[in-house]
């Protein structure tokens, strides 16, 4: 495929935006930084963050902690209304958009979208872990239509059951 697509100047990139979002896929700089652990952002499989083994590292004794005591934040899918907010390219999104639950700014949109496939605009919020229920109702500021409703939803937005694989 690499072959056939050089005369064409065809690449290795990234995934779309749309599709990275609807997958379920996290992007290093906007849904996650230096602040966050593998807990917040979904990532904390004992495959993925081996507490158990004899290999010391930086932040091992911190990451037992915070699993054993569990997070204050998680990031989560979220439904937007408002209308369509196109596709972001990762470091084009020029900030996050703040999340509301009374009134009270309590989290950030970290990626955000129009998904055509979906229909809708979906996205990722970094959220305190009393809002993470699927299905809590929350406000957030869209670029274009101002304050609108945003619903807790599955991560990832397509697919989240993962049955395209097994057919």
């Amino acid at each position: 495929m690499l072959e056939a697509g050089k005369p064409h100047n065809l690449r290795v990139i990234g995934p779309c935006h749309i599709r990275r979002i609807e997958a379920g896929i996290l992007a290093y700089g906007c849904d996650m930084w230096l602040d966050n652990n593998p807990y917040e952002v979904g990532l904390g499989y004992d495959w993925m963050v081996d507490l158990e083994q004899d290999a010391d590292f930086i932040g091992k004794d911190a990451l037992k902690r915070i699993k054993a005591e569990g997070v204050t934040q998680k990031l989560v899918g979220v439904d937007i209304d408002g209308e369509s907010l196109g596709s972001y390219i990762d470091n084009e999104m020029i900030d996050y958009f703040p999340v509301y639950a009374e009134s009270e700014q309590i989290g950030r949109v970290t990626s955000a979208c129009y998904s055509p496939r979906l229909e809708k605009n979906i996205g990722y919020a970094m959220l305190p872990v009393r809002y993470e229920a699927l299905g809590t109702e929350l406000e957030l500021d869209h670029p274009r239509s101002g304050r609108v409703r945003a619903v807790v939803s599955p991560k990832p937005a397509f697919d989240p059951t993962k049955e395209i694989p097994k057919q």
